[in-house]
């Protein structure tokens, strides 16, 4: 038998670091938070949700703290969570790792929930490498990542994700942009750093800044990294809220021929010809049918959670309702009433 360990650093986690113990809890043999200098309640919540609770002062290096979590953790598997996470599904699946030599890297899919611009919400998932055998160390102050040469096989388990809200935002703002910039000071160019660092300035609205650093993160990584996907529907949103839609939809074709399975990539597409529509009513007669095949497209495909980036819906409810909208605008109040109750069935 093979023991799995919680490992979590926390700091001022009060709200939601219950939750996240309470969802683990039946799945392993240890839980282990790493207080990094909570002034609320995180320790004792912690400690009375049956966590061992240890002490490390914080450093503006997440790696570091991190890697002092597992080196207490020693255990043969460790779950590597923060307190805004929680286990949805496939908790029995972590248990069966008792059974399991420690001689892979395990990725789960992280469920992030946020706000739209209208104000709805939706889910955007990662496949991210949380599941570490004994010895397995981190590196990087920010967006830190595993290094390892070991195999990595998708596990059937889900974590949702609730950092994202805009409480979080904002207690957020500011922090990592800088340990960023850091970053990229020591190793200038690096693209998964400009990947996260336009994700940032995204986040906060920096859309000039954020296309910038997604087109140095684009030549920098190979065009098979893991976060390609998400890297070119980041950088065509970013364009987007640039007015620069021609330089997006040039950008849009040349990617064409590698995600044309990829609801999100229709999606987003879609998008971008609408908005450029709006901005220029002039171009409407040729872009209006591009964006109704756009999300059509997407609903040929439907979903793909496999995809990094992916938001669940973009193949179903979400391409829906934007159809139905499309059609009461254009004129077809028949379609627009059967996408309207596609959409409701969908999302239901």
């Amino acid at each position: 038998m093979y023991r799995i360990t919680l490992v979590l650093i926390a700091r001022n986690e009060a709200a939601s670091i219950r939750r996240c113990l309470d969802s683990v809890r039946p799945w392993v043999n240890h839980l282990l938070v790493l207080d990094t200098g909570s002034s609320d309640d995180t320790v004792r919540l912690a400690q009375e949700s049956g966590a061992r609770v240890e002490h490390f002062p914080w450093i503006d290096d997440f790696a570091a703290a991190r890697n002092h979590a597992l080196h207490l953790a020693q255990s043969d598997w460790n779950l590597v969570l923060d307190a805004d996470e929680w286990v949805t599904e496939g908790g029995s699946e972590l248990a069966t790792l008792r059974q399991l030599r420690p001689d892979f890297v395990g990725s789960i899919r992280i469920d992030s929930d946020f706000n739209t611009t209208s104000g709805s919400g939706a889910c955007a998932s990662s496949w991210i490498s949380r599941v570490l055998p004994r010895g397995v160390r981190y590196a990087g102050h920010v967006h830190e990542q595993p290094v390892h040469d070991m195999g990595v096989r998708k596990l059937a388990v889900h974590i949702g994700h609730s950092g994202y809200s805009p409480q979080a935002m904002v207690a957020k703002q500011g922090r990592n942009a800088a340990l960023l910039e850091r970053a990229l000071l020591e190793t200038p160019g690096d693209g998964y750093l400009l990947y996260q660092l336009g994700k940032d300035h995204s986040v906060y609205e920096r859309f000039e800044a954020a296309a910038d650093c997604f087109g140095q993160a684009a030549q920098a990584l190979a065009p098979d990294h893991a976060v390609a996907h998400d890297l070119l529907l980041r950088w065509l949103y970013a364009l987007k809220k640039c007015g620069r839609h021609e330089q997006a939809m040039h950008l849009a074709e040349s990617q064409m021929g590698r995600w044309e399975g990829s609801p999100d990539y229709w999606f987003v597409v879609g998008d971008l010809l609408l908005d450029w529509a709006c901005e220029q009513p002039e171009r409407s007669e040729t872009l209006l049918p591009m964006i109704e095949a756009s999300w059509q497209r997407c609903l040929e495909i439907g979903e793909r959670p496999d995809l990094e980036g992916a938001v669940q819906g973009r193949g179903s409810h979400l391409a829906a309702t934007n159809l139905a909208v499309f059609y009461e605008g254009t004129g077809q109040p028949h379609e627009a009433r059967r996408y309207r109750k596609m959409a409701e069935n969908t999302f239901l």
